[in-house]
């Protein structure tokens, strides 16, 4: 064989493996993520947080995406601001695969609800004073584009 027959060869296979691990993620492909930490629902818009998959994600058959994978997010709409209140709405921003960090697009958000509301405030949606999404929220976020991974 050849010097450049070998070489050829070797990045035809480098290519063919490459490939073989790849896969894409379709939009609209839906994750369930549990937090790894506290969120308040006065935390300032554009806190980060972080969380991890629930359960496994497969493309046509094969997982891709395994339960434990690390995500994270950042906070889209909160009560920090008194005069501009909003509902707590949280957003992923990125998965880490294989040591790279992936960027990502969820549709709509998620948003936490207030589960001390009662009556009429919960039944017309406002929120009543601050309060906490716990460690171990299981959250469920739909992507907006494909992801390749």
């Amino acid at each position: 064989m050849t010097r450049k027959t070998f070489i050829v060869t070797a990045v035809a296979t480098c290519a063919w493996i490459a490939t073989s691990f790849a896969a894409t993620v379709p939009a609209g492909t839906t994750l369930v993520v549990r937090t790894l930490n506290t969120i308040q629902s006065t935390d300032r818009v554009g806190r980060t947080f972080s969380a991890q998959l629930d359960q496994d994600v497969a493309v046509n058959g094969k997982v891709v995406l395994r339960a434990g994978t690390k995500f994270d997010g950042k906070i889209e709409s909160s009560q920090a601001n008194p005069f501009r209140s909003g509902p707590l709405v949280l957003n992923l921003t990125d998965v880490s695969v294989n040591g790279r960090i992936v960027p990502i697009k969820t549709v709509s958000g998620f948003e936490v609800q207030n589960l001390a509301m009662r009556g009429g405030a919960r039944a017309r949606g406002i929120t009543v004073g601050p309060f906490v999404a716990p460690h171990g929220l299981r959250m469920q976020f739909r992507l907006a584009q494909p992801v390749k991974l």
